[in-house]
This record gives C-alpha cells, structure tokens and sequence, in this order.
C-alpha cells in the first residue's frame, strides 16, 4: 500500500478513537489551552533563571489566584444581577402595555392590546414548559449520581493536567518536533510557527482585548447607574470575539435597560459614549499593543467554526474550533501557494512563453 494512503488510514483511525473517547477529553483539551497560554509566560520567567518546575508553579499559582478571584467578585454580582432581571421581566411588560403600546397606537392606528395578550400568554406557557423541563433535569441529575461524580472528577483533573503539561511542555515540542520525517521537518516547522501565530492572536490576544473590553463597558455601565451592567459588559465582551459583534450586542441591550429604568433619551448618549470608548481603546491601544500584525480569522471562519465544533463534538468541540480553524486556515494558504506555483495552475508555463518571447 503506498504511503499516503497508510497516512490516511491513520488520520481517520485518530478521529474515530477522538470520536469514542469524547467524553473524558474535555478535562484534557481545557488544560491544554491554559498550558498553551502560560507556557511563554514560565519561559520568560525561566529564561530570567527560575528553574523550569519553579516557574510552572508561579504561572500557575497567578492562574489559580485569577480564576479564584473571579470566582469570589465576579459570580456573586451576575448571580445577584440575574435575579433582578427575572424580577423586573413583569414590570417590563407593563412598561410595554402600558407607555409603549399606546404610544405606538397613537402613531399608528393599529390596535396592539389583543397581540400583547397573546404574546404575553405564550411566554407564561414556554416559562412553565421550560420549569417543567428543569425540574425533569434536576431531578434526573439528583438521581446520576455517578454522572456528577464524573462531572467534579473531570473538573479537578485539570488544575493537575495543566501543572504537568505546562511542566513539560517544551520538552514535549521538541520530542514531536524530533519524530518528524528529515525531509518534511523544516516544512512542517514553517507551517507550526505560521499556526502558532493565528492561535497566539486569538487565544492570548484576543482573549485579552475581550477581557479588557468587557471591564470598560461593565464599569461605564455601573458609573451610569445602569442595572445589570456588570452583566452586559461581560456579555458584550463575550461577544467581542467576533470584531463589531460585541459593541452592537451590548449597546442594544445597554440602551434598552437604561430607558427602561430612566425613561430618558439623555441616559442613551451616556450609554453610547461607554461604548464609544470602548471601541476607541480598542482600535487606538488594545489592538495594537495586544494583538499588532498578529495574522486573525475571519470573522465569518470564527462564527462557523464554533457552531460547527459544539454540532459535532459538543463542548469539547467548541474548545477545539479555533484551534482546529486556524490550522485549517494555514494549510489552505500552503496549499493554494502550492496550488499557484503548479503546472495545474500554469505560473510555469507562462514564464516559460515569457521567457520565450523577444525582447
């Protein structure tokens, strides 16, 4: 059998044992990203002669210390700020029955009171289906034991799975870079380093430029009085991945709270200068210095990739598409450079008339 096809074999055997093994890879594929994204902060610190077992435990002493305070800050307010928003869903209604369905009638002559009590009546119907289905889950949840044993299993395996990766992470690199075949090891190389860069702009640049993103607009919100702010802020930073997306969400939703609570066209220019902000600092001082000439994906890529990752492997998909995505990316470029510089494209045979022709 020739080569390439035993090549073949072997990538479609690796898929369908990634395939079987689902399951128990979350845990895995998560401490490989925050392995991935400390390990040029340990060589930095080893580099400046901290040995490599001690500056592991310091990049991973600032990863506990980060998520522990998020955990401790950050959790307690959405909690409270998610039970305000249930609790002020009724007087958003009778906000809308009351101010905004005359209103609109008065403007133009349609009659919305019947539309209003018919949409009103399919959201209390959905919200006492979607009850019934949570205590349906719960309890299914309460009686899996086992399933939540397996859930807190796979979650405490990943501060261990990331100490040890990012343990010997160079050392790992360095043996996979030593089995590649001679001839294919500088090629292969180029194309790592050309992967690394897309996966370094997303996962450690624009991971920041979201986080930064996020903290403006949640404070500006919170200084404006605007409830739920810190909510929309980390929302509309969320979104950021995805370049205008997050400004057009969180505005949107930023407005809409803020002239539910004020009822003043006034609070809206406030609301429009945090986000103005944001996106000033964005363009002016966290793209530049966070992300620079870094190669990105395309938005479009980015949004497909992610829903095409969480249909086929879940959420260990979702973790896995920009990932996936942007090696993707990097080995379409090789080949349609391949692709141009091949006889089935015809560069060679046009220098060659080219160099035919009389000056």
């Amino acid at each position: 059998m020739p080569r390439k096809w035993w090549i073949l074999a072997a990538t479609v055997a690796l898929i369908w044992l990634m395939i079987l093994i689902e399951p128990i890879l979350m845990p895995f594929f998560v401490s490989m990203v925050l392995a991935y994204l400390g390990d040029p902060l340990a060589d930095r610190l080893e580099a400046w002669g901290l040995s490599r077992r001690l500056a592991v435990s310091v990049v991973f002493l600032v990863l506990t210390l980060i998520f522990g305070l998020a955990l401790l800050f950050i959790v307690p307010i959405l909690g409270r700020q998610l039970g305000q928003l249930l609790e002020a869903l009724p007087l958003v209604y009778l906000w809308i029955q009351n101010t905004a369905v005359p209103w609109v009638q008065s403007l133009t002559g349609f009659d919305l009171g019947t539309d209003i009590d018919n949409m009103r009546q399919i959201l209390v119907d959905n919200w006492k289906e979607t009850g019934s289905v949570a205590a349906t889950l719960l309890a299914q949840v309460s009686r899996s034991g086992l399933a939540l044993v397996a859930l807190i299993g796979n979650l405490a395996l990943i501060p261990v799975v990331t100490f040890y990766l990012l343990l010997d992470w160079d050392r790992m690199t360095a043996n996979l870079r030593a089995c590649l075949p001679r001839n294919w090891e500088p090629e292969i190389v180029r194309l790592a380093k050309q992967c690394d860069e897309v996966l370094s702009s997303f996962l450690r640049g624009q991971l920041l430029v979201m986080l930064c993103l996020g903290i403006i607009y949640a404070v500006g919100l919170t200084l404006l009085g605007v409830r739920f702010g810190v909510l929309i802020g980390l929302l509309a930073g969320l979104a950021s991945i995805v370049p205008y997306l997050g400004v057009i969400v969180g505005i949107s939703v930023a407005a809409l709270v803020a002239f539910f609570q004020f009822e003043s066209l006034l609070i809206l220019l406030g609301v429009g200068g945090v986000f103005a902000f944001g996106q000033m600092m964005e363009s002016v001082v966290l793209q530049p210095k966070l992300l620079g000439d870094k190669i990105g994906l395309h938005p479009v890529a980015v949004i497909f990739a992610v829903l095409a990752g969480g249909q086929l492997f879940g959420f260990t998909g979702v973790l896995l598409a920009l990932p996936v995505a942007a090696v993707v990316m990097v080995l379409l470029r090789y080949l349609l450079e391949r692709y141009k510089g091949s006889d089935l494209y015809g560069s060679k045979n046009r220098k060659n008339m080219s160099a035919k022709e009389p000056s």
